[in-house]
């Protein structure tokens, strides 16, 4: 395509389905960086969309699916291959006792969607519960448990969909008498509305144990088991969203770790095909017997598909081989430092939060307001675009810009820091020019 027309035909032939494209046209990736048309090369702090936890182009990606498009890559969804069942056993190997069950798919919001409909069938019921800063998809019953964007114009929702209040520490006025956060009463509160509008029929809770497109909000300690509890004592499954945190990313396998509390169901996408089309419900033998009995139903065109069960398995050999969890962890907390050292240096910068290698950084007038300083973030994105490095930026009403930083779990030190370097460089550009 000519470089010259490329914008121009943008314009005349996609459907704009984001507010801005980033202004580079990208001609390839490789490890931790893409390159565009000019040949600057970009450091990739997102992963692709918070997928690539491998890096781009990992060798050993690229020939399982140079080998895979080779012999076996897709087979009509009722016929079942050795690789799906393979990845079926390695998954829950890796998984609680009670998630043996695997249904395999292509993206976040269909595995959502699976497990949604999971829950509904096994409980009877239709009401999910879900944050008020959730992504969970696009699709019909993913979008209506979608809260932080994409819920104006389009018509009513699937009916039975209710929040709980995100558990912002930085932002939440449930506070206790000394000024800290009061996350069980808010917890309780939320579960209060949920129960003065619930019809008698709820079904499931649906929630990120660290909230990506909501702001990069972490669960406080505790709050994971409180909730469980809370669902357990309405009848109500638990289902955890690991699209971003699974596989490594915080310095555990799983996010739910950290807390020692097993889901009902555990939808996995985004991390499991390192930035291809891979997704995954998980769930007990119990569920699963209830569910085959009443005749689920989530039939599609790459259900069980050979490449995606191979391009798991290579994900799990990759990050088993090469340490990847301890090195999230390890590199988590470096980075964790020099978010500190950025707080502690920039009045604009508000708070840092999140763990491993999935961190947010909130952009605000000054401290002591918190006022959101959306012009202010994303002249940062800029300036950091300019010196070559990818930022994402998520702006949200009510907070601040929220920089999410999650590059791959291959990232050298070196290009930790050197990114670390330019957001820092850019950060005092930035605030000098608008002061």
């Amino acid at each position: 395509m000519n470089t010259d027309t490329f914008w121009a035909d943008v314009e005349d032939h996609l459907v704009r389905y984001i507010p801005a494209f980033s202004p580079r046209i990208i001609e390839r990736a490789a490890g931790s960086y893409v390159y565009d048309s000019d040949g600057n090369a970009i450091l990739d702090f997102t992963s692709g969309q918070m997928s690539a936890v491998l890096g781009h182009s990992h060798p050993a990606i690229v020939k399982a699916v140079s080998d895979c498009v080779g012999s076996l890559d897709h087979l009509f969804s009722g016929m079942l291959s050795r690789p799906v069942v393979e990845l079926a056993k390695r998954l829950s190997q890796t998984l609680p006792d009670n998630l043996t069950k695997m249904l395999l798919l292509s993206t976040g919001a269909e595995s959502n969607e699976a497990a949604i409909k999971m829950a509904k069938l096994f409980t009877g019921r239709y009401e999910i519960v879900s944050f008020d800063r959730s992504w969970h998809g696009m699709t019909s019953g993913a979008a209506a448990a979608t809260f932080s964007a994409g819920r104006r114009g389009y018509g009513p929702t699937m009916p039975g969909n209710f929040i709980l209040p995100t558990p912002n520490a930085y932002r939440s006025g449930f506070r206790k008498q000394d000024g800290s956060y009061d996350w069980e009463s808010e917890l309780e509160y939320g579960f209060a509305m949920v129960d003065t509008q619930s019809n008698g029929s709820l079904a499931a809770c649906l929630v990120e144990p660290i909230l990506s497109s909501g702001g990069v909000i972490e669960l406080p300690v505790g709050y994971l088991a409180r909730l469980k509890e809370m669902c357990e004592a309405r009848g109500m499954l638990l289902i955890l969203d690991e699209a971003q945190t699974g596989l490594g990313r915080t310095g555990h396998m799983y996010a739910f770790e950290r807390d020692g509390v097993a889901p009902d169901i555990l939808t996995l996408s985004k991390t499991l095909g390192a930035g291809l089309p891979v997704a995954a419900v998980m769930t007990s033998a119990e569920i699963e017997q209830v569910c085959a009995e009443r005749r689920y139903l989530f039939y599609t065109t790459h259900v069980s598909d050979p490449l995606a069960a191979v391009i798991a398995s290579t994900v799990l050999d990759v990050i088993e081989q090469d340490c990847l969890v301890e090195r999230a962890a390890r590199l988590g907390r470096q980075l964790t430092d020099r978010l500190v050292a950025l707080r502690d240096a920039h009045e604009v910068v508000g708070d840092i939060r999140g763990r491993g290698l999935l961190q947010g950084l909130e952009i605000v007038a000054d401290k002591a307001s918190k006022t959101p300083a959306d012009a202010l973030g994303a002249a940062v994105t800029a300036a950091c675009l300019d010196r070559g490095l990818h930022m994402n930026i998520v702006q949200l009403p009510g907070m601040g810009g929220i920089f999410r930083i999650a590059p791959p779990l291959t990232i050298s030190e070196d290009e930790l820091h050197a990114g670390m370097d330019i957001l820092s460089d850019a950060l005092v550009a930035v605030t000098k020019s608008s002061a």
